[in-house]
């Protein structure tokens, strides 16, 4: 073996497991493997999870915060404003430089696939080009994928039909939409059926901004299971957002979800950016703006958590810890049971990869060695210390380090300095 890590606790709840490798895949999981190896690591019995994964992202913006003006209202129709402002003066090598530089951030976290959507609005195509060339340059350490998202409306903006076809031909992964922003919901419903119609023809993905509003009567999510239904599109359609969900009253909601869940429709939330931007126009009671998680979970909808916005026109905030991400969405979703909290780290690990479709992805014989060891016991202590990424492993081969996270006391009354560990 090249490496065997030993003593480790898994998030399925196996405690001491040791995990052999050998040329960047898992060849063994079990209790005391007696294999010989070239080097060991004593996991100590921390959590080694496979990479977190970020379901929705948007690398093309990401680091542009200030640029050309900061967001005054903090809102998201601003920031839509304010990225077509920026849009005019991009270039590619300032895009590829700021992705780049994310890039960094997220391996240092153990974040090691991100579904990014990038605008392709713009008929110069400039972002989705300098992101094909982020996905070709991080390929060895970072999946990457890329959804062609008409950030002005694919029926609203001149051209983007015909853009958002060139950028799937030049290499772009999944189809985007974001009927809530078309000028009617009659426009919003046939962009749908025109998306999912491409899509289906092409034997690609669907994951749409679908419903990011407050408005209970935004039901474009109806609309995108019934068009996965017909064109049998079950589980290769992801619907983003959905914040209008939080809006519906109880009877209409219980019709929708078992909709979803016969069309295998996908959800994504995404919780830092959801309590942030929506209930803007509410004074109290003010509503909370993510989409109903706990409920889609019981379901059986996959839930996933994005972190959606890092540093950019619409989120000042943020850092690639998707441990923050599901922090938050365990706190506004209220998921304070010991299962729904272990469900807030599947949220953005195992859930996401199977959405995004990831090959390889587990901590399991044959699974590429693509792992995070973090400094705690299990995935609940996990989110409630943002734990240290102890290694971050890719391919069988560490490409990140931190140590685990110590404090030293030293008291007025007490002479000899404590270390103790945070989490124990």
């Amino acid at each position: 073996m090249d490496v065997v890590i030993r003593n480790a606790n898994l998030a399925d709840g196996q405690q001491g497991v040791d995990v052999a490798i050998e040329q960047g895949r898992i060849v063994a999981v079990g209790p005391r493997l007696a294999v010989q190896t070239g080097r060991e690591i004593d996991a100590d019995g921390d959590l080694l999870s496979a990479p977190f994964v970020d379901a929705h992202f948007h690398m093309d913006a990401t680091l542009s915060y200030g640029l050309p003006r900061v967001n005054a209202s903090g809102t998201l129709l601003e920031g839509i404003a304010l990225w077509g402002e920026l849009k005019p003066h991009l270039t590619q090598q300032a895009l590829i430089e700021r992705a780049l530089q994310y890039c960094d951030w997220a391996v240092a976290r153990g974040l090691l696939a991100i579904r990014s959507h990038v605008d392709i609005c713009d008929d110069r195509l400039l972002a989705v080009e300098a992101l094909l060339e982020v996905k070709r340059r991080v390929a060895p350490y970072l999946d990457l994928q890329l959804v062609a998202f008409p950030q002005d409306g694919v029926l609203r903006a001149p051209n983007a039909l015909i853009n958002l076809k060139r950028a799937i031909g030049m290499g772009v992964d999944v189809v985007g939409g974001i009927p809530h922003f078309e000028r009617t919901m009659a426009d919003g419903a046939e962009s749908v059926r025109i998306l999912c119609e491409y899509a289906a023809d092409q034997g690609l993905m669907v994951d749409m901004h679908c419903d990011e509003s407050d408005d209970p009567m935004s039901r474009h999510i109806e609309t995108l299971a019934y068009q996965s239904n017909r064109l049998g599109l079950h589980g290769r359609v992801t619907g983003s957002h959905l914040t209008s969900m939080h809006s519906m009253d109880n009877y209409y909601v219980s019709k929708l979800l078992p909709l979803m869940r016969e069309a295998g429709v996908n959800a994504i939330a995404n919780p830092l950016i959801n309590i942030t931007l929506q209930g803007r126009h509410d004074t109290y009671p003010k509503r909370r703006g993510m989409t109903r998680v706990p409920e889609m979970l019981a379901a059986g909808i996959p839930v996933a958590f994005g972190h959606d916005c890092v540093m950019d026109p619409w989120y000042s905030l943020g850092s690639a810890d998707m441990l923050e991400v599901a922090q938050m969405g365990l706190h506004v979703a209220q998921m304070t049971g010991q299962e729904a909290m272990r469900d807030c780290f599947r949220a953005v690990t195992s859930t996401p990869a199977a959405i995004l479709g990831l090959q390889g992805y587990g901590v399991a014989p044959g699974c590429h060695a693509d792992l995070v060891l973090l400094d705690a016991a299990d995935p609940v202590e996990a989110i409630r210390l943002r734990a240290a990424r102890r290694m971050v492993m890719r391919r069988g081969k560490i490409i990140a380090e931190s140590p685990r996270a110590h404090a030293r006391l030293s008291l007025p009354d007490r002479p000899d300095s404590v270390n103790f560990r945070l989490n124990r």
